[in-house]
């Protein structure tokens, strides 16, 4: 693999998304692609606010390890909380990371890019909107942790076009088994049609977090022989 361009961050003009590599990549091309033949890149969705010593960062952190270790990019928004202990979890093994940014204008409740998140690569959109879908965009599979706003909006995002590309979707994973209470009131009060809920899996561990990847995998793979 030739080796990354170093640059730094520009601030992207109206026109077109930039795109930024970083000189941190560690990952040997022995290590690429052991684990996966269609899920490649993996997002990291969750709160920005986690504390670095709390069990929810510690979480992302040895999820993003975990996955990294058999090849994995790891994708994420570039701020902090989640979004760091991914990209630090991967890169405490060498592997490599993506960060989907943008600079926000009049968008005081944004948490903003993290300077202390430096993936190997990033790519600066214009909006919020721009951002969430360029994550969807470059991302296989999603695992989703606990968080606010922000987190149920890339959760909807993400359950919306698995239900309308059924059969072409990307699976996500829901990690803590608070997820269980949420979906059952969704299932209760909410129109659901039936098919919704093969998407997705529910998850404690890193371990089990690797082990639903493996069987999404299994699935893809079946499903386009």
């Amino acid at each position: 693999m030739a080796d990354p361009i170093h640059t730094t961050p520009i601030i992207p003009d109206r026109r077109q998304t930039q795109t930024i590599v970083h000189d941190s990549s560690k990952t040997s091309s022995e290590a690429r692609y052991q684990l996966t033949r269609r899920i490649r890149n993996v997002a990291f969705f969750g709160y920005a606010d986690a504390d670095p010593t709390s069990p929810l960062y510690k979480a992302a952190f040895d999820t993003a390890a975990l996955l990294a270790k058999q090849g994995l990019t790891i994708v994420n928004g570039g701020g902090p909380g989640i979004m760091d202990a991914a990209t630090k979890g991967a890169q405490s093994v060498g592997g490599e990371t993506l960060s989907v940014v943008f600079y926000p204008k009049d968008a005081p409740g944004f948490e903003g890019k993290y300077v202390g998140n430096i993936p190997d690569t990033e790519i600066v959109t214009h909006n919020y909107i721009e951002r969430m879908h360029k994550l969807m965009e470059h991302s296989d599979l999603f695992i989703i942790f606990n968080g606010g706003t922000g987190t149920i909006s890339e959760f909807g995002t993400a359950w919306v076009l698995a239900r309308l590309y059924f059969g072409h979707h990307k699976p996500f994973i829901l990690f803590g088994d608070f997820w269980n209470e949420i979906l059952a009131v969704l299932k209760k009060n909410m129109m659901m049609r039936g098919n919704e809920f093969d998407v997705l899996r529910i998850v404690t561990t890193p371990e089990e977090a690797f082990s639903a990847v493996w069987a999404f995998d299994e699935e893809l793979v079946e499903r386009n022989q």
